[in-house]
């Protein structure tokens, strides 16, 4: 039993230190001069960008585009996203449609079969 622990805790360890290495690489490939103007992330409205200080100006990275780092519960990046989307949660109201306290249809976006009154 003592073994199976032990294998428990290495593989544990293993699984943060490649966890750790796939934010470090996601972070700089996101950084990257060459990614500021698009990426399969971002999208490449950059390049129709025609001023230069737009294209070369340092953009800020949201969390939605660490794509890799978001697919593991348990990576770093995902706890700390986690714990900060559950603060924001605990804010929010919802009734069982998820909407909010005021209905979807209540705040007058167009539904399905029915026409929008104005």
């Amino acid at each position: 039993m003592e073994e199976y622990a032990q294998f428990k805790n290495q593989l544990e360890s293993e699984l943060i230190k490649t966890e750790r290495l796939i934010a470090d690489v996601e972070s700089s490939f996101i950084n990257a001069e060459h990614c500021q103007n698009g990426s399969i992330l971002r999208g490449y409205e950059g390049f129709l960008s025609t001023k230069e200080s737009l294209r070369k100006r340092q953009r800020l990275t949201k969390g939605e585009e660490r794509l890799f780092s978001l697919s593991s519960k348990t990576s770093p990046v995902a706890r700390e996203q986690d714990q900060g989307g559950l603060e924001q949660l605990e804010g929010l109201a919802t009734t069982p449609g998820g909407h909010g306290k005021k209905g979807y249809a209540q705040k007058g976006y167009a539904q399905k079969g029915y026409a929008q009154k104005r």
